[in-house]
């Protein structure tokens, strides 16, 4: 059983939301909700929807109509600096990370830890390597030296490092946009142990992407969109990764094209 809010309510709820853009309808009707120490994992295609929900929980777009709740009260996200002041923190593929930065700088980029007073204050190098240090080791990562370029990391440590970063700076949920889709095995690897380990603080994530073998592992509950609309919710427990694929659309296409590689090839 996940863990929840002093209320009870899901740490982000959203109901029945809509958004236009002109005369397409991105998204019809969508709902979700995540509690703490849970992983809902957002399905779909290029063009389901994704994308626009999830610029709407992170304040990037307003709704045409439905509604969002936060620990059970309703909110207004205006922008992502309301999303980031409820809690809601979204990492994106781009990672807003600077490559030849330092691992500890790109951890507080903005947020610089500092000493002295007045004009003397200098940026304190070594408490930023030293938090950094502890905050990535709380969450499974040692890194000795924060001092490297962040650029010499591998993809997989670079997501796990933005992800951090949001939890250390007061995220309750996290909104990861396709954080494997660029990612060979081990890499991929490292982040989804990674969103485990956010899930073990009691930190509700929202896992965006169209891959199954890493979703399954992971998720707790697995919401499907399609052309904007919401196909169903499913429970880890209720299916196998043969039904979700086959609840996401994929299930007869990959049966046919398994049907068409066992045909014979014809005689020349």
């Amino acid at each position: 059983m996940t863990a929840t809010t002093p209320s009870g309510a899901p740490l982000i709820e959203a109901r029945d939301l809509t958004k236009y853009f002109g005369s397409v309808v991105a998204l019809h009707d969508v709902s979700l909700s995540v509690r703490a120490g849970e992983v809902l994992c957002l399905l779909g295609d290029n063009g389901a929807g994704k994308s626009t929900l999830i610029k709407i929980l992170s304040g990037v777009h307003p709704p045409d109509s439905g509604q969002i709740l936060v620990d059970g009260e309703p909110v207004v996200l205006g922008s992502p600096r309301d999303a980031l002041q409820r809690g809601i923190a979204t990492v994106y593929q781009d990672l807003a990370m600077i490559p030849l930065m330092s691992i500890s700088r790109n951890f507080f980029l903005g947020a610089e830890p500092v000493s002295g007073f007045g004009p003397l204050k200098t940026l304190d190098i070594k408490l930023a390597d030293r938090v950094t240090r502890t905050a990535l080791k709380q969450m499974g990562i040692d890194l000795r030296d924060t001092s490297q370029p962040v650029g010499t990391l591998s993809g997989g440590e670079r997501q796990s490092v933005a992800i951090a970063r949001a939890i250390h700076f007061g995220a309750k949920v996290v909104i990861l946009d396709e954080p494997t889709s660029a990612l060979g095995v081990k890499e991929a690897a490292v982040v989804l142990r990674f969103i485990a380990k956010a899930r073990e603080q009691d930190i509700g994530v929202i896992l965006i992407t169209h891959n199954i073998n890493h979703a399954f592992p992971v998720g707790d509950r697995f919401t499907i969109l399609d052309r904007g609309t919401c196909t169903g919710t499913f429970d880890k427990a209720d299916l196998t990764p043969t039904q979700l694929l086959e609840h996401m659309g994929g299930g007869a296409e990959l049966a046919e094209i398994e049907h068409e590689l066992e045909k014979p090839i014809p005689a020349a």
